[in-house]
């Protein structure tokens, strides 16, 4: 737990550190990146914020994404709360909390099957006719 505690005050330092900056980037999608440990399958997931998103049996969803400006060093932060659907369709929450795009092992998910991790955050582009 002090591990998830850290990873929370790094997150909410930087976020109320910035506040007042008028140059914070906040996306309307996160890039995260998912390992199935048994079948050693990687794949990328572009998961728009506040959707909700499948790997497995986890069900993701990103509540938030931010990258620093680009003056100052390279971050990106997101807010996750990830789900495992049991056989009987009900749902555990197994992470909850702000994962931080340059220190994945910072505040993990821990699950016995998959891993998953932010990549970066990312602007969705309105789609031209």
């Amino acid at each position: 737990m002090a591990v998830f505690g850290a990873a929370t005050a790094v997150a909410q330092e930087d976020l109320s550190s910035d506040a007042n900056h008028e140059d914070n980037i906040s996306h309307q999608a996160v890039v995260l990146r998912a390992l199935d440990k048994i079948t050693a399958r990687i794949t990328e997931i572009e998961l728009p914020i506040d959707e909700e998103g499948r790997f497995g049996t986890l069900v993701l969803k990103a509540l938030y994404c931010r990258t620093r400006p680009p003056i100052e060093q390279p971050e990106t932060f997101a807010y996750l709360e990830i789900d495992d659907v049991k056989r009987n369709h009900e749902r555990e929450r197994v992470f909850e909390g702000w994962m931080v795009a340059s220190s994945p092992a910072l505040n993990p998910l821990e699950h016995s099957v998959y891993d998953v991790w932010v990549i970066n955050c990312k602007t969705v582009s309105p789609e031209t006719d």
